[in-house]
């Protein structure tokens, strides 16, 4: 009775629906000049919708006051549908004492046809006006709008029984927060749990000095007395970074006049919080590990080179002596660019720049980077004498930028909370190096990953939506109360010989790993192809690998033709005469101890695993495609991004001590107007020594980037050139190998990208379809070097 009657009060409420079936606007007005008519031909659903039209600027369209319906800390959904020229935004206008605010809150590119715009919204400020309306970014085009809902939704009470996330770690834990996160029932979560903040947004530059001279304080000084007043450490965010500072920051600026404007900015911002806030984001993402020197080449860097991060952090020392001042930024957990930062901050250190503290951005994902790599980052500056912090961690559900969910699988949530144990794990065993971690905001219902890379629904924080605790919160706090993990797996597309032999196309890939061993899975139209490695040194006729699909067993005993001895055990192959379904299980039976390893997941078929060849040969590095190379070549067939563009033909060569690639490019418009190298018409070159097939980047794993010009990026290689065609270009270039021996397997791939003016229109590739090559080498395909 009590959950039943819990329901009913936080049920949803619909507080304005505007369908125009009576014929007349339901309270909309217009903004400015704008024209309202209701019509049949506006209508998105039933027989009437709202047409505007008669606009002279983009602001002007239809509004409707909601001022009436709506709370001071409560969170309300907002819906329309619209169609006209784009972009079309749902904005806000709110004003207090005739002092107005303006807000976007969803945005439709191209709403050419009937397209929805949905905001979730909390009213945070106090005000005497509170409109909602439809406007375009430009232009005055007519649209039209039908079918709006504003809706209230309740949020439960805080789960007050829980333990406290900051009583669980022995370090500081802080959370990112806005004015939303310190009032009602999200501040009582706050101060719960954590005791540090970060101001997410309001110390920003454009937030204080918006213009030269003219200091905004009032939304800062709300968030830092609140944690201040709940004794709580405060964390500023952040002093000089390349984005979100005005352009007059800038404009007609020597190196002594931005020099000089940072330095009063960072007087009156820290100045204003001495004793207040202890800890200060100096400098955030300074570092490009695709430059030579590893320094992003910012309007800061470009107008004073080292000098703007010098300068701010002696004037942010002799501000407050005693404050933390971190040198942050994000992807420190990915070799190339923890080196990058490395040798950066040690250059500074050994100048005597007073960088007291070095900051891990840590925005992840369900799956990369791996919890060693985090760790690896943490052993890789405990050698600098700095303090470590993580700043802005946060578990994206996603893998890839383009993927959207509308309700997200309950798998996928149980997985992030394994994740988060995994990174807490080693938060934890390098505490001693570690004296904070703050997550990127408070709970999911307010996280910047709802925006970025694109707009979709994400949960990356410990809290739901509605403030309940979720496996995050249980990874981090109790591991034990997690659900189990449901595994994921990709099995390529393949036809091996199943006669217990470990034939060439297994070894494409590394196996599965087992506590006992390992396995892999192909599939063809004749069924699913298994290959287990099996340690056990006892032979036993009862030894079994047992495989179902969806419950189905099929059983390999030790006995069976094709498993045949190796050192140790055993391995087995079978061919499963049946499809994939929801569950693939894989249990191995030691039946002289009675022990049994499982491994359950869900495995997804993919496309075969390239296979290319690399014969011995030396050839100059010219950028001429001499006769060495020979006839055959490969092509780059898998698109990418685009449907039509740059594409290449490529062959390899090999020798005692190096890699050589030649790729020749169809591209008859060539641009290198692009800011970011990776944009410009380019051959990008992806050589993993190991062949580890692994979702991030280890060690021998390496990028390489040469623009049609023969300009470099990403790792050097150890020679290069690049020579205009009549259709195009041609590539040359050395890679360093350790060691490489005939029959050896490399992982490699290659892609083409293409440039239209200063865009990246068309990506294509050998082997990689997601576009996550440049961090991701499990969908690389595989060089086989021979004679």
């Amino acid at each position: 009775m009590i959950r039943l009657l819990l329901s009913v009060l936080l049920a949803a409420t619909t507080l304005v629906s505007s369908d125009f079936e009576d014929g007349t606007p339901q309270g909309w007005a217009p903004r400015g000049t704008a024209t309202l008519t209701v019509t049949a031909e506006a209508a998105h659903g039933g027989s009437s919708g709202l047409a505007v039209t008669g606009r002279t600027a983009n602001w002007t369209g239809a509004a409707l006051d909601v001022l009436p319906h709506m709370t001071k800390g409560e969170k309300y959904d907002l819906s329309v549908w619209v169609k006209g020229a784009g972009p079309l935004s749902l904005s806000l206008e709110r004003r207090l004492a005739g002092t107005p605010a303006y807000q976007r809150l969803a945005t439709a590119e191209n709403p050419a046809a009937w397209t929805q715009l949905k905001a979730t919204y909390t009213l945070v400020d106090d005000v005497d006006f509170l409109s909602v309306y439809v406007e375009s970014s430009s232009g005055t085009a007519d649209y039209v709008m039908d079918d709006f809902t504003l809706t209230h939704k309740p949020v439960p009470p805080i789960q007050t029984e829980l333990t406290a996330v900051k009583d669980t770690v022995p370090f500081r834990m802080g959370a990112a927060i806005q004015r939303q996160q310190i009032l009602g029932l999200e501040g009582q979560l706050l101060t719960k749990h954590f005791d540090s903040v970060t101001t997410g947004n309001q110390l920003k530059w454009d937030f204080t000095e918006p213009r030269e001279g003219e200091f905004t304080f009032a939304a800062a000084d709300e968030l830092v007395d609140f944690g201040v007043a709940n004794g709580m450490h405060v964390r500023g965010h952040t002093l000089a970074w390349h984005s979100q500072t005005p352009a007059w920051v800038f404009e007609n600026a020597t190196k002594e006049v931005l020099l000089a404007r940072l330095e009063r900015h960072i007087r009156a911002v820290m100045g204003r919080y001495v004793g207040k806030i202890d800890t200060w984001d100096v400098v955030n993402e300074v570092i490009d590990e695709n430059q030579p020197d590893g320094l992003r080449r910012s309007p800061w860097f470009e107008i004073t080179g080292l000098d703007y991060i010098r300068t701010a952090f002696r004037v942010a020392h002799e501000v407050d002596p005693t404050a933390k001042l971190v040198f942050n930024d994000y992807n420190t957990e990915y070799p190339n660019k923890r080196e990058a930062m490395y040798k950066v901050v040690k250059q500074l250190l050994d100048e005597g720049v007073p960088i007291t503290t070095v900051g891990h951005q840590l925005h992840v994902n369900i799956e990369a980077q791996p919890a060693s790599a985090i760790e690896d980052t943490i052993e890789r500056f405990a050698d600098l004498p700095v303090d470590q912090q993580v700043t802005e961690l946060d578990v994206s559900v996603y893998t890839d930028s383009t993927s959207s969910w509308e309700s997200i699988p309950e798998e996928i949530i149980i997985e992030q909370g394994h994740r988060y144990k995994d990174i807490f794990d080693v938060l934890r065993r390098h505490a001693g190096k570690l004296s904070s971690v703050t997550v990127w905001g408070l709970a999911d219902n307010d996280t910047w990953l709802s925006t970025f890379p694109i707009t979709r629904l994400n949960a990356p924080l410990l809290f739901d939506d509605q403030l309940q605790a979720k496996p995050a919160y249980w990874g981090v706090v109790d591991p034990a109360r997690l659900p189990p993990l449901v595994r994921k797996a990709q099995a390529p597309e393949g036809s091996p010989r199943i006669d217990g032999k470990r034939d060439l196309e297994w070894d494409k890939l590394p196996d599965i790993s087992l506590p006992n061993g390992g396995f892999q899975l192909r599939w063809s139209q004749r069924g699913i192809s298994l290959l287990a490695t099996v340690q056990d040194a006892t032979r036993d006729r009862n030894d079994a690998v047992t495989a179902s699909v969806d419950g189905v067993p099929y059983v390999i005993k030790r006995t069976a033709k094709t498993v045949k001895p190796v050192e140790g055990g055993y391995r087995a192959e079978a061919l499963l005469p049946v499809r994939f379904g929801e569950l693939f299980e894989l249990k191995i039976v030691d039946a002289a101890t009675g022990a049994e390893t499982v491994w359950l997941g869900k495995v997804t078929p993919v496309p075969a695993v390239g296979l290319a060849t690399a014969k011995r040969g030396t050839p100059v590095v010219d950028g001429v495609r001499e006769g060495l190379w020979g006839r055959k070549s490969q092509p780059t067939p898998v698109r990418v991004e685009g449907t039509s563009g740059a594409t290449a033909q490529w062959s390899a060569l090999w020798d005692a001590g190096k890699l050589y690639v030649v790729a020749a490019v169809t591209d008859p418009a060539l641009s290198e107007e692009a800011a970011n190298p990776w944009e410009e018409d380019s051959v990008e070159i992806f050589v993993d020594q190991g062949n580890d097939k692994a979702k991030s980047y280890d060690g021998d794993d390496a990028q390489y980037r040469i623009s049609f010009t023969g300009a470099l990026s990403g790792a050097s290689p150890v020679a290069s050139a690049a020579k205009r065609t009549a259709t195009g270009y041609v590539v040359e270039a050395a890679f360093a190998l350790a060691a490489p021996a005939e029959g050896a397997l490399i992982g490699f791939d290659l892609q083409v990208n293409d440039a239209t003016g200063a865009s990246r229109t068309a990506v294509a590739t050998w082997n990689d379809p997601t576009g996550q090559s440049y961090r991701d080498t499990s969908r690389w395909g595989v060089l086989r070097l021979v004679s």
